[in-house]
């Protein structure tokens, strides 16, 4: 045995923790070398996901203990529900070591290899077998997930996805409109949910729904010198040049828009198996649990705040745009020197070329938000609730360094929302901003419900833009310092240094009505103030 000492997890004293436990513990992706979510599970955070219900969609599903016979000696991992599609699953069938694994990373209560967010409420659905199984099958198992815990289900994980083969659609290309991608980004709007996606990596690939809009795609990261800080060779490039154009058009997005939003670790990640057994696992699978997870830890902080009615809280924290745009615009891009110019950011993350974001295009063009590879950057758990926690900030009064809002802007018109101080000189300055594609049902039978044989319709993106402005320029013209005007993306990311010590505020433009007159958005800012 091990010298023995108290160590806090999961918000409880566990001074059985041996040294060989904890360091275990220690070397997942939870660590600061990962997401940095264990120092979020010890006080003085204390989040572990309690009462947050979060959802799993896979082929297959984890089992169950007590009515699984496969892990009847391992409660480690015990969702709250189980369903074969949108009804009750069968005792001891569709269980799967995959979704296992993935259901693990997200609630596993084990003391040595501890899930992200292990008090949260996993509630998982099989699809089951893909021959007789299609998009609007995996749309029903989605949406009956969407609606457990008295459709307050804040997360769901996608650790699958279909091939572009199996869609019936003729000459069929991801252009967000397959069916199992409307669908996700209808109940994202619909159920308030924000869909972790796992990103199409290898060459036949898993693409359909990574060309939704409202959800968040995911790409994995490799360890290099022991931190998680690269991403890995195996996630497939994400635009239609250069690398791998001989997939062009198979695995990509139609036109120039991106597929990968956000990267977490997914390469050896240390799971524990139906049988309590150690596995190690790699993909894109493993690294969308740990997004999923995460907004548990985030979504618990929240509903603490909204009960003690603390000041700057309301019930927008709940939004999956919230969620989303907290996440992008926290993750990790550039390591910070010690001087807080970069916002305190961990680590460098790099693509397979080796770049960094400085040398991204996503960097350099206000039009391109986000970086084909990276996305905005790697997940990073404690930052995002350093971003989360400052609460909402409303345009009408100053606002703090760091903080979030969500709101609606009219067309034709803009909200302006003024830095309480000045900015310092060579400081970056992170703001991300996030709205729906509009995707309705046609609900045939009205019981406001996708049924199979029903149809989605896209109404479009509305197109609103971005910038940082000197705090006294009165038109969209001028003083802009950054800005970030895709006209097809649902994100806008700005990250760049302030030219000259001094007052700024942040402007959301509506300069383009597509579908309806009033657009809800999310926006997530983070400053460095010149004190």
């Amino acid at each position: 045995m091990g010298k023995k000492l108290t160590w806090v997890i999961w918000g409880l004293s566990a001074s059985c923790l041996s040294l060989p436990v904890l360091a275990s513990a220690l070397g997942t992706s939870l660590a600061s070398n990962g997401i940095d979510a264990l120092k979020l599970h010890q006080p003085p955070y204390n989040l572990i996901g309690r009462k947050i219900a979060i959802g799993q969609v896979e082929i297959g599903r984890p089992g169950m203990f007590g009515w699984d016979k496969t892990v009847s000696k391992n409660r480690a991992i015990s969702p709250v529900a189980v369903f074969l599609r949108n009804g009750p699953a069968k005792s001891n069938s569709g269980v799967d070591p995959h979704a296992y694994n993935v259901a693990g990373v997200m609630v596993s209560t084990d003391k040595g290899l501890p899930g992200v967010a292990p008090g949260a409420r996993l509630y998982s659905s099989a699809v089951g077998s893909m021959k007789n199984m299609g998009q609007p099958e995996e749309c029903l198992s989605a949406q009956h997930v969407a609606l457990q815990n008295n459709g307050d289900v804040r997360a769901i994980n996608f650790s699958f996805g279909e091939p572009l083969n199996r869609d019936p659609r003729p000459e069929a290309v991801l252009d967000g409109n397959a069916l199992l991608t409307l669908c996700i980004d209808w109940s994202s709007r619909v159920h308030d949910v924000v869909y972790a996606i796992a990103g199409n990596q290898g060459k036949g690939g898993i693409p359909i729904p990574t060309d939704n809009f409202n959800g968040v795609n995911v790409a994995f990261s490799s360890r290099r010198g022991g931190i998680f800080n690269k991403v890995d060779v195996s996630n497939l490039a994400g635009t239609n040049q250069g690398v791998n154009q001989r997939l062009a058009g198979k695995e990509f997005n139609t036109g120039e828009r991106r597929a990968i939003t956000l990267v977490a670790p997914g390469s050896n990640i240390p799971v524990l198996n139906p049988d309590r057994k150690q596995n190690k696992v790699t993909g894109t699978s493993f690294a969308a649990p740990h997004v999923t997870a995460t907004v548990a830890l985030l979504q618990e902080l929240g509903d603490r705040q909204l009960r003690t009615k603390q000041p700057n809280w309301s019930a927008d924290s709940r939004h999956h745009q919230v969620m989303k745009a907290v996440l992008l615009n926290s993750a990790d891009k550039i390591q910070d020197s010690g001087d807080g110019l970069r916002l305190g950011m961990t680590r460098t993350l790099i693509d397979k070329q080796n770049k960094d974001w400085l040398a991204s295009d996503a960097y350099q063009n206000p039009k391109i938000p986000l970086d084909s590879q990276m996305g905005t950057g790697h997940l990073n758990a404690f930052r995002a609730y350093q971003q989360f926690s400052p609460g909402q900030w409303q345009p009408s009064a100053a606002i703090p360094a760091i903080g979030w809002d969500y709101r609606t802007v009219d067309a034709g018109a803009s909200v302006e929302y003024a830095l309480a101080n000045p900015l310092k000189r060579k400081s970056f300055v992170a703001i991300t901003l996030t709205w729906d594609r509009l995707v309705e049902l046609d609900d045939q039978n009205k019981n406001q419900q996708y049924d199979a044989g029903e149809i989605f319709s896209d109404r479009g993106l509305n197109n609103l833009d971005l910038y940082l402005v000197k705090a006294n320029a009165k038109n969209s013209d001028a003083g802009t310092v950054c800005s970030s005007i895709s006209q097809i993306d649902s994100v806008e990311h700005i990250f760049c240094p302030v030219p000259a010590t001094g007052n700024y505020k942040i402007r959301v433009q509506f300069p383009q009505q597509v579908n309806e007159g009033t657009q809800p958005y999310s926006l997530a800012w983070w400053t460095v103030p010149n004190n």
